[in-house]
């Protein structure tokens, strides 16, 4: 039986930038990332020039097929500049491990966290 595997995407305005939160479920493949690049594309592209924040949620994530793995790399080395704040919302040692190690392709501040209130609440901050 295979299992449910999935990217969502969400874009809402926060303090006059944009907040986007990806949720990943299951292992993720190919297939999940061309789903979204568009919508990940627009939306960067109308956001030009303002603070963008992301949340990350993985905490329903199991891993990557491996070309989804460098559909990941590549979706992080695109858009290195673009994000002010990224907050993974985990629920895992290796998840804390891969925001740490995720830390070093972008620009913008990074950090873990296994409370969504801390996250939003860190994101909103300035």
């Amino acid at each position: 039986m295979e299992r449910f595997h999935s990217i969502s995407v969400d874009t809402e305005r926060l303090n006059g930038g944009l907040l986007m939160s990806f949720k990943a479920l299951g292992k993720v493949s190919h297939a999940d990332y061309m789903a979204i690049k568009a919508v990940i594309d627009s939306a960067l592209r109308a956001a030009a020039g303002q603070q963008i924040r992301v949340l990350v949620d993985v905490t329903e994530f199991e891993g990557w097929e491996l070309h989804a793995a460098w559909d990941d790399v590549a979706l992080a080395q695109r858009h290195s500049h673009d994000f002010y704040k990224i907050a993974v919302l985990g629920n895992s040692r290796w998840q804390k491990l891969a925001a740490m190690v995720g830390n070093w392709f972008v620009d913008g501040e990074s950090r873990y966290f296994e409370d969504k209130a801390h996250a939003l609440s860190w994101l909103q901050s300035e």
